[in-house]
């Protein structure tokens, strides 16, 4: 009895180190009995309440139904208790690296929207920087980002933008016309711009003059490449006003299946597809960005729908690039994503380290982007392909070619997006890409 009182009182004491406080009643109490009769170490119990909790997001059976049983009577409470986790790993690494389905999953959980707060935050300094999410062991195009707002109001549950905000407030920066206007730029380099990376680019439309001030920065600076990035259907803004044609406008696409799951509040796939062709028809250079694409049971299948809808729709020269890349995840996401009260299959892949992160195996990776390259073949010579944030080995596996360096990569991008700028102001359609 004093052996169970202590366990009970270190029990108390390491469990709020872990997610078990996110489970309902009932799968805490089975755990905390478990507990209790095998003794289990912080590690052991983080471990377990973690499966439960992937269990849980995963809209899988509950703890109790998949508990291993059966187990041999004879062993030592040592060694029951290795059997008991080693059958709980077994059967969550068989969901993680079987076939993912969505056809039975309950999304039902998910936001349906958000509360939104708006304030303005005085920033000393405007927020230009590099992209977040370089790397030294990715090849990386040194996008230069710009954080016009800070948070986002679509709940992707995959999004990395939610372990740097944890709240459902928008900020601006107050004096952000002021001090864009006032960045000095040397004349004779190419600047990519991007502000999709803090927040979407297009969701907010011209609050605050957001939209007013990029427009005339872009207008002021023909040596910038402006691209915004954006899963909005919100593009009125760009249809009444005079957009100059160093503003690249891209779209995040994906499967109509993961923004059904997985993409919580975004626009649909036809109205982000239909929003560039609308924007096309303006005269206003447009891109792709396929990333994440997702493994799941139907995924060639339908990712190739969506590739021959787009080259149907779009001409070659109306398009600057498309991007390609997958899920990618630092811990603190992960962690997020489980902490997160609605049902998720994203996390239900095997997750290995790769670059430092975690995310599939090069093989599955591979295999998506080696599909969306081949689907997308009448593209070759005229857009700019390129994978996001994976290593360079995988390049010339799915391109034929590769980068010797990301500034030999930031080169080539900023000479093909220039020459299809350059065409849009003259009313030409180059076919070939530089």
């Amino acid at each position: 009895m004093a052996i169970r009182e202590a366990y009970e009182d270190k029990f108390s004491r390491i469990c709020v180190q872990t997610p078990l406080n996110l489970l309902p009643q009932e799968q805490q109490a089975f755990i905390r009995n478990k507990a209790l009769k095998y003794r289990f170490t912080f590690q052991e119990l983080k471990k377990i309440t973690e499966i439960a909790l992937d269990f849980l997001r995963w809209n899988e059976a509950p703890i109790m139904t998949l508990w291993p049983a059966g187990l041999n009577q004879e062993l030592s409470a040592r060694e029951a208790k290795k059997q008991v986790i080693r059958g709980l790993e077994n059967r969550w690494n068989t969901l993680k690296c079987g076939v993912n389905s969505y056809e039975r999953f309950n999304h039902l959980t998910k936001p349906k929207f958000q509360r939104i707060e708006f304030g303005l935050r005085e920033k000393e300094k405007l927020g230009l920087g590099h992209c977040p999410v370089a790397s030294r062991r990715t090849r990386c195009c040194n996008l230069l980002t710009l954080d016009a707002v800070e948070n986002c109001g679509f709940d992707c549950s995959y999004c990395s933008i939610q372990s740097f905000y944890h709240n459902n407030r928008i900020y601006f920066d107050a004096r952000f016309s002021e001090k864009l206007g006032a960045l000095e730029l040397d004349p004779d380099e190419i600047y990519h711009i991007g502000t999709g990376q803090s927040s979407d680019s297009l969701m907010w439309g011209n609050k605050n003059d957001i939209l007013d001030t990029l427009v005339e920065f872009a207008r002021n600076n023909a040596n910038v490449i402006l691209e915004m990035k954006s899963k909005s259907k919100n593009i009125s803004y760009l249809l009444k006003h005079d957009i100059p044609k160093n503003i690249i406008c891209t779209w995040s696409l994906n499967t109509q299946k993961i923004i059904t799951h997985e993409e919580h509040l975004t626009a649909s796939l036809d109205n982000r597809i239909h929003a560039a062709r609308k924007i096309a028809d303006r005269g206003i250079i447009v891109g792709f960005h396929f990333h994440p694409m997702v493994h799941y049971d139907s995924w060639k299948e339908d990712y190739a729908e969506i590739f021959t809808r787009i080259t149907a729709q779009f001409q070659p020269w109306e398009v600057a690039m498309v991007s390609i890349g997958t899920l990618t995840f630092i811990p603190s996401v992960i962690k997020q994503i489980r902490a997160r009260n609605f049902k998720s299959k994203i996390l239900q892949m095997p997750l290995v380290n790769s670059d430092g992160k975690f995310s599939y195996p090069d093989g599955v990776k591979l295999e998506l982007f080696s599909h969306a390259y081949a689907c997308l073949s009448d593209w070759h010579d005229s857009v700019f392909f390129y994978l996001c944030m994976e290593n360079h080995r995988l390049w010339k596996p799915v391109f034929g070619f590769e980068f010797d360096s990301n500034e030999a990569f930031e080169r080539a991008m900023k000479t093909s997006y220039m020459n299809k700028i350059s065409a849009a102001k003259n009313g030409t359609k180059p076919l070939k890409r530089v």
